[in-house]
């Protein structure tokens, strides 16, 4: 009966084809089914933004059994979230007399080879995990973390990029990457008022040269007049020797990406972001999930790719949500007075953030408490302001820099 076989396909004598295809709605659309199976569809992309969602597979496929008698559309998967075609399936048919059946049944039930001390050490282990893997529970645990119509009412349509402009401070995040899985991406951000404005975004695809991009990178950066990038905690001291090379220091994030996704939330939902019309970066934020361990820790992540989406929350919320301690309440205080000293009062920050008259760390922040020990002693103020950044300058020295220039003026 079979006359061909190949790697994915087997050809049988009554002309039909037994064939595996990857989950594409496009490539689908050019066969005439008997029957398809979905494989673990719980698992498939269900965000419409992403390339190829659940609901467009399915959509292609069953125009291709139309002209077949009996045709059979068979959709199995463990269960994962509650959202896609398997949950809305599995609400709207199960125990129903209905054409279309639905069966749920726990891993023993289907097959009772499976040792019941092995299920046992898995409930043992992660109690949620293996209610979805072995007891065909869909996962309480996992929820979106936010909706398409909450972000892309933060999308500026038309906007693909903006210009750097005189006398606006950027702030740029970078999520790195070694060039042969992941992507490498840039997103550049400034401020205005409680808003954080997005205005250039940059995507490596793999595979790439790391030492290229970088360049790439450093000449986008200084474009804006960015001497300091923020990134991912990767692959040691390699980013940082890297953009070093191009005259750049990098700082390595002292969040992990949960806590930026999950301090981008508020800007989302309140509307004190701005987006670039930018489907990728929409689509990553729309796919991320939010997780809650047996711990009760929430954390928020993508089951696929969202380099982009990484990039945007580090950027973002650096501006926006601003440690107002130390070095970092100095430098805002002051950008505000530079900026109403050249164009009048200018909202850069609130109003209700503490002035300082002279140079000093703020009351109560790591520095001064520091400084009350007796462990660090104040930075003399500086002559003159020196007109470069360099690798061996830290955040703190170039902060005091400006403060004493901008005081003596």
């Amino acid at each position: 009966m079979i006359q061909r076989e190949t790697a994915d396909s087997v050809d049988l004598s009554n002309n039909i084809t037994v064939e595996i295809l990857a989950a594409n709605f496009r490539t689908i659309r050019s066969y005439t089914l008997v029957a398809g199976l979905c494989d673990e569809l719980a698992f498939w992309p269900t965000d419409e933004g992403l390339a190829n969602p659940d609901s467009e597979i399915i959509g292609a496929i069953r125009p291709a059994m139309a002209t077949i008698p009996k045709a059979m559309l068979l959709k199995a998967s463990s269960p994962y979230a509650k959202r896609g075609e398997l949950w809305e399936d599995l609400k709207r048919y199960f125990g129903q007399d209905s054409k279309v059946l639905v069966w749920q049944a726990a891993t023993r039930v289907m097959n009772p080879s499976v040792p019941e001390s092995f299920i046992a050490e898995a409930y043992e282990r992660d109690p949620a995990n293996a209610a979805a893997e072995y007891g065909a529970e869909p996962r309480s645990d996992i929820e979106s973390f936010v909706s398409r119509e909450a972000v892309e009412a933060c999308v500026i349509k038309g906007r693909f990029e903006l210009p750097p402009m005189k006398g606006v401070i950027y702030s740029g995040f970078v999520d790195p990457s070694g060039g042969s899985a992941d992507s490498m991406t840039l997103t550049i951000c400034h401020r205005e008022a409680d808003r954080a404005i997005v205005d250039a975004i940059r995507e490596a695809k793999p595979p790439f040269s790391p030492e290229a991009i970088t360049a790439e990178f450093a000449v986008l950066l200084k474009s804006y007049g960015i001497k300091r990038v923020v990134g991912d905690k990767y692959a040691g001291l390699w980013p940082r020797e890297r953009f070093e090379t191009h005259g750049i220091v990098y700082e390595a994030s002292a969040k992990p990406k949960s806590d930026l996704y999950s301090e981008l939330l508020p800007l989302i939902n309140g509307r004190r972001i701005e987006l670039l019309d930018h489907n990728k970066a929409v689509a990553q934020i729309c796919s991320l999930e939010r997780r809650t361990a047996r711990s009760g820790k929430d954390s928020i992540d993508a089951l696929g790719h969202e380099d982009i989406a990484n990039s945007i929350a580090g950027a973002a919320t650096g501006l926006i949500l601003q440690d107002w301690s130390g070095g970092r309440a100095i430098f805002e205080v002051e950008r505000r007075r530079a900026a109403e000293r050249a164009n009048g009062p200018s909202p850069f920050i609130p109003n209700d953030q503490p002035e300082f008259d002279k140079p000093q760390w703020a009351k109560n922040s790591v520095e001064w408490a520091r400084e009350q020990a007796g462990e660090i002693v104040p930075h003399p103020p500086r002559e003159k302001v020196g007109g470069t950044s360099t690798a061996t300058r830290t955040t703190d020295d170039e902060i005091r820099e400006l403060f004493s220039a901008t005081m003596k003026g």
